[in-house]
């Protein structure tokens, strides 16, 4: 079960309204996810138009005991400094979420939240809690060996999450 590990808040103060369905787009720090996330704003969000979702932008902290796993003896004296580093890196991917919001679509009624716990478990129990609608989230383009070793939370929320799911794909570079 994913456990809080920081609050949320709407841009510029403003609280969620009710009635409007719920988008919640799943980020990590990665390109494919911010590129996830500036597609979702440039075709939903576009400045000027009335916000048809709320939007929730969500993060997942992987617990400290699961980046170090079984490291052996002396392991657990890492542990502050590797919760450290995931602390920052989960707030620095939601700043990143909050200037991609305010400029590319100026989102006006956004909630931003990063939660500790495995993405992939992370992301389907937001969008229960939020009642989503859709969620939004990127691909890593992983081929399929890779898949199948790292998983792949794109499928597992496909096959998991209780809304429509929408798989954003960056473009490939032609050569």
């Amino acid at each position: 079960m994913a456990a809080a590990a920081a609050g949320s808040g709407g841009a510029g103060g403003s609280s969620p309204l009710p009635g409007k369905p719920v988008m919640v787009v799943g980020i990590d720090d990665s390109d494919h996810s911010y590129y996830a996330l500036e597609w979702t704003l440039n075709h939903f969000f576009s400045p000027g138009q009335p916000q048809q979702y709320r939007l929730v932008v969500l993060t997942a902290k992987p617990p400290a005991s699961s980046v170090i796993g079984i490291a052996g003896v002396g392991s657990a004296e890492l542990l502050p400094t590797v919760e450290a580093d995931l602390k920052r890196t989960a707030a620095r991917v939601m700043e990143k979420a909050k200037m991609l919001c305010a400029e590319v679509a100026q989102v006006s009624d956004a909630r931003y939240e990063s939660m500790e716990g495995d993405a992939r478990a992370v992301i389907c129990e937001a969008v229960d809690r939020h009642h989503a609608e859709i969620l939004v989230i990127g691909c890593h383009g992983y081929g399929k060996w890779k898949r199948a070793v790292l998983g792949s939370v794109s499928d597992y929320c496909a096959h998991h999450a209780h809304c429509s799911v929408m798989v954003v794909k960056r473009p490939k570079h032609k050569h």
